[in-house]
């Protein structure tokens, strides 16, 4: 029987359906539409924030000590979150969290122009990061939900991906654009009005939505964290060395711009940055892969620490493009790794939760790195923060070494994971149409 099961499986990886298939899928243009508006959180928030109060206050450490803590005020609230949806369904946590969200982005942008001490824009950075709706997560579990035991799941991680990608490829050029050709707080507004319309769609689509946990009697239990998986953690650590290169670059290459006297040109760095992640994602999603997840996210962080370890020593625009666009290259294999390994290792009752606390430890290590870069451009200038992307994804890289063998799932309860080679345990063969 364990033959024929794993036979299953291997064929339906080397037959794994595309995009195309999976773009058909009913009910997914629902949430796909609107989640996407509802994304810009992560990838305006803290670019607007950094070019807000470095216009305000003219000190890049100002300005990523503000942003790092919206962004560990994201971290810590976010798995809460994705708990709390888990428990009482999407909806109910998004239509509170996005009101919140733009009144607390209004806040601080108010606090800013008005000159106001740095506490009152702490008092506004904690609930506009606690409040940032996860919309991510909560997509990704739809997928799962939707997708359970399918070859499309690794698919729908990698489209996932790219969709990520894509945000950043708009996001950071947008706000960018917004801050220097409208206000400097243009690129917040525009930040705090998308969240509002798309997280309010997206929580009108309530069919699609994962059946809460709360009375729904499924044999796991509904309120023990998805932390409580070794391999979990073991992820979130490692996504924190994803963020300190998302950080990293955005405040690096924005004083790297300020320096050659050209600030325009961080937002077209960055979208080559970001899509080089984006086309990665593509590519990864059309691939049938015959190594196995965790060696290939192994072999993505090193590659990711190769990329960045040249990065302080590059003084060109052609050059750091270039190699921007490799960093990008690097990180969308390790990402979609990553998320698609969470389907294995956790069940499914506690799955938004744990894609937050990926999306969590992003934030958090983008947090750090903003501040840290921050500091060192400040100091000894931009090529000094391009070294905080390089020593998060070596520490992040030396921890999966480390503790690979926790990202293996159990044998119990994830029936054929042991015979398939690709991201995703095919537990029971299913037809998709």
């Amino acid at each position: 029987m364990p033959t024929t099961v794993n036979t299953v499986a291997a064929t339906a990886e080397d037959s794994r359906p595309g995009y195309g298939q999976l773009l058909r899928t009913p009910g997914a243009w629902g949430f796909l539409l609107p989640g996407f508006a509802a994304r810009q959180p992560f990838a305006m928030l803290t670019i607007g924030i950094v070019l807000l109060v470095h216009h305000t206050t003219g000190s890049y450490g100002t300005a990523g000590i503000v942003a790092a803590v919206t962004g560990v005020s994201m971290a810590l609230f976010a798995p809460q979150s994705g708990k709390l949806a888990d428990r009482f369904g999407q909806s109910a946590v998004l239509l509170p969290g996005v009101l919140v969200h733009a009144a607390s982005v209004g806040a601080l942008i108010a606090f800013a122009l008005s000159g106001a001490p740095l506490w009152a824009l702490f008092a506004a950075a904690v609930p506009a990061g606690a409040s940032v709706p996860q919309v991510g997560p909560m997509v990704r579990a739809r997928w799962a939900a939707k997708l359970e035991g399918s070859p499309l799941m690794s698919t729908a991680a990698a489209f996932e991906s790219v969709t990520d990608e894509f945000t950043f490829v708009i996001g950071p050029v947008l706000a960018t654009a917004l801050c220097a050709g409208v206000h400097p707080a243009a690129g917040l507004a525009a930040e705090a009005g998308l969240t509002l319309v798309g997280g309010l769609l997206f929580a009108a689509q309530r069919r699609t939505q994962p059946r809460p946990s709360r009375g729904s009697g499924t044999a796991a239990a509904p309120h023990s964290s998805a932390l409580s998986v070794p391999g979990v953690r073991v992820l979130a650590i490692a996504f924190l060395g994803i963020g300190a290169v998302f950080g990293g670059m955005q405040v690096s290459l924005t004083a790297f711009s300020q320096e050659i006297g050209n600030p325009g040109a961080n937002g077209l760095l960055y979208g080559v940055f970001a899509a080089g992640n984006m086309l990665a994602g593509i590519a990864c999603g059309a691939i049938a892969w015959k190594s196995g997840p965790r060696r290939r996210l192994i072999v993505g962080y090193t590659a990711l620490t190769l990329a960045t370890s040249a990065l302080w020593a590059v003084h060109s625009v052609p050059v750091l493009g270039a190699l921007g666009l490799l960093v990008g290259l690097c990180i969308a294999p390790a990402l979609i790794t990553g998320y698609t390994l969470v389907e294995k290792l956790v069940p499914a009752t506690a799955r938004t939760e744990a894609f937050t606390w990926l999306t969590g430890a992003v934030a958090l290590g983008q947090a750090a790195a903003v501040t840290g870069a921050g500091r060192l451009a400040d100091a000894h200038g931009a090529s000094a923060g391009f070294v905080v992307p390089l020593v998060g994804t070596a520490l992040a890289l030396a921890t999966l070494v480390a503790l690979r063998s926790r990202l293996s799932p159990k044998a119990s309860g994830r029936i054929a994971a042991r015979g398939s080679r690709s991201g995703v345990g095919h537990r029971v063969p299913v037809t998709v149409d």
